[in-house]
C-alpha cells in the first residue's frame, strides 16, 4: 500500500513501471485514473492524444499478441507531492511502436480513493 508522501509516489511510479511494461491490465486500471488524459509528441513533432481506454487498448493489443515485456529502464529526475496531486519526470526506454526509443515523462499524479491515480501522461520521443 502506497501512502500520500513523496516515497508513496515514488512506489507507485515503480509499480506503474512494472505494469505497463508486463501489460498487467488489473494494475493499469487501476493505476490509471478515469479521467487519464495522455498527450504524446513524436521526433516528428506529431501529437497524439489518449483516454484511458485508448491507452489500455495499446496495452492489450500487446497482450494479446504475446509480446515481449518492455525494457524496465527508467532515470528519475524529479518526484513531489503538494496536498493531493503529484508530479514525476522520467525518462524511460520503450517499444511501444515497433523500436525502442528514448522518451521522457512527465506524469501528474492526484491522491484519491486513498491511492496515487495518473490523470495525465505528457510523452515526448527524444
Amino acid at each position: 500500500m502506497t501512502t500520500k508522501t513523496t516515497t508513496g509516489l515514488q512506489k507507485t511510479i515503480e509499480t506503474l513501471i512494472k505494469a505497463g511494461t508486463s501489460f498487467d491490465l488489473e494494475k493499469l486500471n487501476k493505476l490509471y485514473h478515469n479521467d487519464l488524459q495522455v498527450i504524446m509528441i513524436d521526433t516528428e513533432k506529431q501529437k497524439m492524444l489518449a483516454t484511458k481506454t485508448e491507452f489500455i487498448q495499446l496495452f492489450e493489443a500487446k497482450k494479446a499478441n504475446n509480446e515481449q515485456d518492455l525494457n524496465t529502464w527508467a532515470a528519475i529526475h524529479h518526484v513531489h507531492v503538494k496536498e493531493n496531486t503529484g508530479l514525476v519526470i522520467l525518462d524511460r526506454k520503450v517499444n511501444l511502436t515497433g523500436t525502442e526509443s528514448l522518451i521522457n515523462l512527465n506524469i501528474d499524479f492526484v491522491w484519491e480513493d486513498n491511492r496515487w491515480q495518473v490523470t495525465r501522461e505528457v510523452i515526448l520521443t527524444l
